[in-house]
């Protein structure tokens, strides 16, 4: 099957110079203007792959109910995903089902911990990696887990980390989900997940400016 899932990215700036809806203006409101700014550029971002992939539903309200993914008003059939970290910016769209996407600037230091948790048995071998290997795998394998549980509708309560996900690895499976992390396509780490409950895949449109 193919066209069914689009991914969007870029960094925040670029959305953040086009006139917002005033919906996502007001959604946006009362937010420290830090938190606004990203909470508007990932909005429009998704807006502008609506756009792309399907016109019509660019203009859609988007509900975002804290501690609950976006939903598209009116569009119960599509699935949406937004993510921001930093001057990052991703945002993905789905027809078959729940989509989970998350990008992650590599961390400008050591989080041993957090390598342990989501590296898992892979940890003791990733202690031995340079260290900007190390940052930049944690963050890669971080973003595959994190689009999972996205997609599952879980967010944190799912418990990202316990998701095994091999470091320098490009795509897997999940439950009924099927992950991809983007590594050709874009020098920061992004990865997408998406309902998949077949041995297929299914094609992956990215759309956006290839960085690195």
């Amino acid at each position: 099957m193919a066209e069914r899932v689009w991914v969007i990215s870029g960094p925040r700036l670029r959305w953040l110079r086009t006139a917002p809806d005033p919906r996502d203006v007001a959604a946006a409101a009362g937010l420290p203007s830090w938190r606004a700014a990203e909470r508007l550029a990932g909005l429009a971002a998704l807006r502008e792959l609506l756009a792309r992939v399907r016109p019509p539903l660019a203009g859609a309200g988007i509900v975002a109910a804290p501690g609950r993914p976006p939903r598209l008003a009116g569009a119960p059939g599509v699935a949406v995903s937004v993510s921001h970290d930093k001057d990052a910016v991703a945002a993905a769209v789905a027809l078959d089902g729940p989509v989970g996407v998350d990008v992650q600037q590599v961390p400008d230091r050591d989080h041993d911990r957090l390598l342990r948790r989501c590296l898992g048995p892979w940890a003791d071998e990733a202690a031995r990696w340079p260290r900007a290997e190390r940052r930049r795998e944690l963050a890669w394998v971080w973003t595959a887990q994190e689009a999972c549980v996205k997609a599952a509708g879980t967010g944190l309560r799912g418990r990202p980390w316990t998701i095994e996900i091999p470091p320098h690895a490009t795509g897997g499976r999940w439950r009924t989900m099927r992950w991809l992390s983007l590594r050709d396509w874009s020098a920061v780490p992004l990865s997408c997940a998406f309902h998949d409950p077949t041995d297929g895949l299914h094609a992956t449109d990215t759309i956006g400016e290839k960085r690195g």
